[in-house]
């Protein structure tokens, strides 16, 4: 009698911590990688306007929304760039990873220190894009790079 009774109790115990354990969300069905490399603050508009409308249109589904800073595109994510500093940061905290590419912070001499602390470092940011890729994430160049292509396609 004592074994059934701690049994059952034991169960109940076990079931009690799993209804309390979080679940862990649900993958996102949608994934994209915004490139940027660009220092031009129109195609950093369209840019934060390209993520507010994944993030509207994929809502349901889930998405998750990765940005690649390389080239002068890292410009963006400089602490002296103040304009777009409350954008990104918001952009951060709702899940938007913001990677800035190593490779290009070497060239550019550009510390950890003088990027916002709300982005992330990605040793090579073609690496990452290729990374994103075989992850089947979808890929969007936003900004001057696609006027161009679209202007000469």
């Amino acid at each position: 009698m004592k074994t059934t009774l701690l049994a059952v109790f034991s169960l109940a115990l076990a079931g009690a911590a799993l209804a309390q354990t979080p679940q862990a969300a649900a993958p996102a069905k949608h994934k994209v990688v915004f490139q940027m490399n660009v220092a031009d603050t129109d195609s950093w508009n369209q840019l934060f306007g390209n993520i507010g409308n994944a993030q509207r249109a994929f809502q349901k589904d889930g998405i998750q929304i990765e940005v690649v800073f390389y080239g002068k595109g890292i410009t963006a994510l400089l602490k002296t760039n103040t304009a777009f500093e409350e954008r990104l940061k918001k952009a951060a905290a709702e899940g938007v990873v913001l990677g800035a590419c190593q490779n290009t912070m070497r060239v550019r001499k550009i510390s950890s220190e003088d990027i916002f602390p709300f982005s992330t470092e990605v040793a090579s940011g073609m690496a990452e894009l290729f990374r994103n890729h075989a992850a089947r994430f979808s890929s969007i160049r936003p900004g001057e790079w696609a006027r161009r292509d679209v202007m000469q396609g």
